[in-house]
């Protein structure tokens, strides 16, 4: 069973769908349809509030000119050892300014989910049992040393979200 979390919890009755083969969404749902479908429907329409799937060898800046159209942004983590979705994440934000929901789907397991969050993800389709139960729990494993950049300001006060925390020589 797939359940949706955000920082708030997980959430209830959830409207979108990932439509893939037969699986279509239904009455009062919202669907998410693949990058190449999204961007041939924004080519003959001007509706707004779009599902778009991004897979790990798309290129997320084609989403560039259509982001005022498009609701949410589903990075599709196929296998928890292809860490392109974290890019993903990251251009969307930075790059691209934008704003919206962006949700990590597939194969998300706890241990990456803090990381998920400092590159600008917002929320995440979960099935792992490990990962329902400690998101339950709201245990999320602490980072005790950022190499990185983030998306998301540094929660110390006054510090730098790209250094070291303790440690020698930051």
């Amino acid at each position: 069973m797939t359940k949706i979390w955000n920082a708030g919890g997980f959430v209830d009755n959830d409207p979108w769908v990932i439509e893939m083969g037969e699986i279509k969404a239904g009455e009062g749902a919202r669907a998410i349809v693949g990058l190449d479908a999204f961007l041939e429907l924004a080519e003959h329409s001007n509706e707004s509030g779009f599902g778009v799937l991004v897979g790990p060898a798309d290129d997320v800046t084609r989403l560039g000119p259509h982001l005022d159209r498009i609701a949410l942004v589903a990075i599709a983590f196929p296998a928890f050892n292809d860490g392109r979705g974290f890019s993903h994440a990251t251009l969307l934000r930075q790059r691209l300014g934008y704003q919206g929901e962006v949700r990590a789907v597939g194969d998300v397991l706890i241990d990456p989910i803090p990381l998920m969050l400092r590159t600008g993800f917002t929320s995440f389709a979960v099935s792992n049992p490990t990962a329902l139960a400690r998101l339950a729990e709201n245990r999320l494993p602490g980072i005790a040393q950022r190499y990185q950049p983030t998306v998301v300001t540094s929660a110390v006060a006054g510090g730098f979200s790209w250094r070291r925390i303790g440690g020698t020589g930051a």
